[in-house]
């Protein structure tokens, strides 16, 4: 899979990797589902940071990448009849930790394009999600970008996840969004 990007939070430095380094570091992978009809996409919105992600999370012990992400697409969407899936494209990212097991993670999403059946059934949050209001919402893939860019710009409980969640939807974007709009043409 392509990696489109590799970010560094501002507390992390390609310093805090080099093996004379006291930090300890995780690896995390996760899959991601883009779900896209025309200039709407299925994603998730977060009431307690304000904004808009897409559906997915990390790959539990023994899982390969297709499973945690029709799993997950399940349990935060409602998703069914998860098909048609191909890779888009790989974010990787270097960002603190704040649990006692390391200082920094390295966040690997595989980001995979697929499509779903037209109803969605019953979410199954787990418990945090449920604390951080989040829901699943088809949304006008633009007016998602430019709410978490607002995000970014003005408020004060954003999220670590929005810079990379907002790249993403750039790029979908730019490489799926418009491509679609073209060849409709």
């Amino acid at each position: 899979m392509n990696v489109i990007k590799t970010a560094f939070h501002p507390d992390v430095s390609p310093d805090d990797l080099s093996p004379e380094s006291e930090l300890k570091l995780i690896e995390r992978h996760a899959a991601r589902g883009i779900v896209v009809r025309g200039e709407t996409i299925l994603l998730l919105y977060t009431e307690r940071y304000h904004d808009y992600s897409l559906p997915g999370g990390g790959i539990d012990d023994g899982e390969d990448e297709i499973a945690c992400l029709i799993r997950e697409l399940e349990e935060e969407t409602g998703a069914q009849g998860v098909r048609n899936i191909k890779a888009f494209a790989r974010y990787d990212e270097y960002r603190p930790w704040y649990k006692s097991d390391a200082d920094v993670i390295y966040m690997i999403s595989h980001c995979y394009v697929c499509e779903i059946d037209e109803e969605l059934g019953a979410t199954a949050f787990e418990s945090h999600e449920v604390s951080n209001g989040m829901k699943p919402v088809w949304i006008n893939i633009y007016e998602a970008i430019a709410h978490n860019e607002e995000v970014i710009a003005n408020s004060d409980k954003k999220g670590l996840s929005i810079e990379r969640e907002t790249f993403l939807l750039r790029e979908i974007a730019e490489t799926l969004v418009e491509r679609q709009l073209i060849e409709s043409k």
